[in-house]
């Protein structure tokens, strides 16, 4: 199982300098593991740049991955990280999904940089 964080499906969906070394990472969504907080993130940006229409498209896609609600457990476990690691919000739901179901998250994103079963594009 692997967690591909927003910046991921953002650049992918994009088809951004980085989608290419993406998309070895989004070709089996049986095996992609994908936070509540991603999809509102995601959704959010392709509503903005594209329109209901493409970020219905991409949500539905998104939604045929493992989707992983927001718990309790979950919550408490992102609070703890936040702290640990400085992370804002989102960055430490991902950060704990991906740590509770023992996965890797494949991001971008410079708060991930230093951090253990992160691979860094």
């Amino acid at each position: 199982m692997i967690l591909v964080d927003s910046c991921g499906w953002i650049e992918f969906l994009a088809d951004g300098d980085k989608a290419e070394e993406y998309s070895k990472y989004l070709l089996d969504t049986k095996e992609i593991a994908t936070p509540t907080i991603v999809i509102y993130e995601v959704f959010k940006k392709v509503l903005q740049e594209r329109g209901e229409e493409s970020a219905v498209m991409v949500a539905a896609q998104m939604s045929g991955t493992r989707v992983i609600e927001l718990s309790e457990t979950l919550s408490l476990t992102a609070a703890n990280l936040s702290i640990k690691h400085s992370l804002p919000m989102a960055d430490a739901i991902v950060y704990a999904t991906a740590e509770l179901l023992g996965s890797q998250v494949v991001t971008s994103d410079k708060h991930f940089k230093d951090l253990e079963n992160v691979i860094f594009i």
